[in-house]
């Protein structure tokens, strides 16, 4: 089985890394040092007891790649608008495509029934154009559970977590779906499959919705944020909005905010994966994890004030600094 890898990162090299580690052949789109560090060196992943590395064919043009029968999507998702009708000479007749990001995902309304079924997102694919190049059809459906960060261009320093969920969007389970398991297993990730991809985002969606904005906006970390009372009202305010549209769209969260709370603060200093990238200069996934859900909470007639006030603020922040589209 040919793997592609589309965007060379955290998470993106991580999954590389392993899957050449085991015998997979794999390549990857990627740019700048990235790629010069990946075509050099191949691929580099630093665990706890010591590397990882295995060899990669990498080029920043799909059509040099081709086709392969699995094209893992690694990248953040506000750039893949722009770089999706680039990727279709990846693509064969049955080729997967697994999209290993955070948020609201392009694909996330097809199969999901109820009221917005079959939904396409404006705060994620504006324009169609992500579903066009990636059909939703192909899609086999990740949620992400990974410790990881990218200490140099092409070496990816590795923590403690490594699962992945999957699961086909219209639900129940399919042949290609365990082959993409048994691959990621192989791989030595920890693969759980899902009968429901959807509530699985949501849920993950739900945890991550307020923190990673709410840190771009004050500039410090996890256990700074929910320490103050005040703004541990707005972030519980937020996920009751998220909660409510949860259950009216069909993906119902059942764990009690109080003790996601417990969880946030059991995480200490932390810095979220929005501060860093906006302390780096990089743009924000603030449409993905926000503007998705006040999109949705207005499909589905869910009031979203408190959700909204952080979307507003957050993309004045960014905006501010050259992280947002002005």
């Amino acid at each position: 089985m040919r793997v592609c890898v589309v965007g060379a990162g955290a998470v993106g090299g991580m999954i590389g890394a392993r899957l050449a580690a085991s015998g997979t052949a794999t390549s990857a789109l990627a740019r700048g040092e990235t790629l010069e560090a990946l075509r050099h060196n191949g691929w580099r992943l630093i665990e706890h007891d010591g590397e990882i590395s295995g060899p990669v064919r990498a080029s920043d043009d799909a059509a040099e790649l081709g086709p392969h029968d699995v094209v893992v999507v690694a990248v953040k998702a506000q750039s893949l608008p722009e770089l999706a009708p680039r990727l279709t000479p990846l693509l064969g007749p049955d080729t997967v495509v697994v999209p290993a990001m955070n948020g609201v995902p392009w694909w996330f309304c097809d199969g999901l029934g109820g009221p917005v079924d079959g939904r396409r997102l404006r705060a994620v694919d504006p324009d169609g154009v992500i579903a066009e190049a990636l059909p939703p059809a192909r899609v086999i459906g990740c949620v992400v559970h990974l410790s990881a960060s990218t200490a140099s261009p092409g070496v990816v320093l590795h923590g403690t977590k490594h699962s992945l969920i999957l699961g086909e969007p219209h639900g129940g389970t399919s042949e290609r779906l365990e082959s993409v398991a048994t691959l990621l297993r192989h791989g030595g990730f920890d693969v759980t499959l899902s009968r429901r991809i959807q509530d699985d985002v949501w849920f993950k969606l739900w945890g991550n919705l307020t923190m990673n904005p709410i840190s771009v906006l004050t500039g410090t970390t996890m256990d700074r944020i929910i320490a103050d009372p005040l703004v541990e009202q707005l972030i519980s305010a937020i996920m009751s909005e998220a909660r409510e549209i949860g259950r009216r769209i069909g993906t119902p969260v059942a764990q009690d905010i109080a003790e996601r709370l417990e969880i946030t603060r059991s995480m200490g200093s932390m810095r979220t994966s929005m501060l860093q990238d906006a302390d780096a200069g990089r743009s924000i996934e603030l449409d993905a994890l926000v503007g998705a859900v006040s999109e949705l909470g207005q499909a589905v007639d869910v009031a979203t004030p408190f959700t909204d006030a952080l979307l507003g603020l957050t993309r004045v922040a960014a905006q501010a600094r050259g992280l947002y589209p002005a």
